[in-house]
């Protein structure tokens, strides 16, 4: 589909409606990535953040591995604490 737009003061393009009816993921205030392909292609993607799922729980597994010095306390215990002592 192609359609006809214009890009406004400071920059602003209003992508149509018929586009917006088509792709789900244009809504107000959706973050996306464009991109230049070539001198006169612009190329605009819905902004996905990729999270690395299996380093987040290493992280966890590693952290909760980990034995402290002293009188050995659950993380619960020790957030607890550390909210007191502020």
């Amino acid at each position: 589909m192609k359609a006809v737009s214009i890009v406004r003061g400071r920059g602003q393009l209003t992508i149509p409606d018929p586009i917006r009816k088509l792709v789900p993921w244009v809504n107000p205030l959706s973050a996306v990535t464009i991109s230049v392909v070539k001198p006169d292609e612009i190329l605009i993607k819905p902004h996905k953040t990729h999270i690395d799922w299996e380093r987040i729980w290493s992280g966890i597994e590693k952290s909760r591995a980990l034995r402290g010095k002293g009188k050995s306390i659950s993380a619960v215990e020790f957030l607890a604490q550390d909210r007191k002592s502020h």
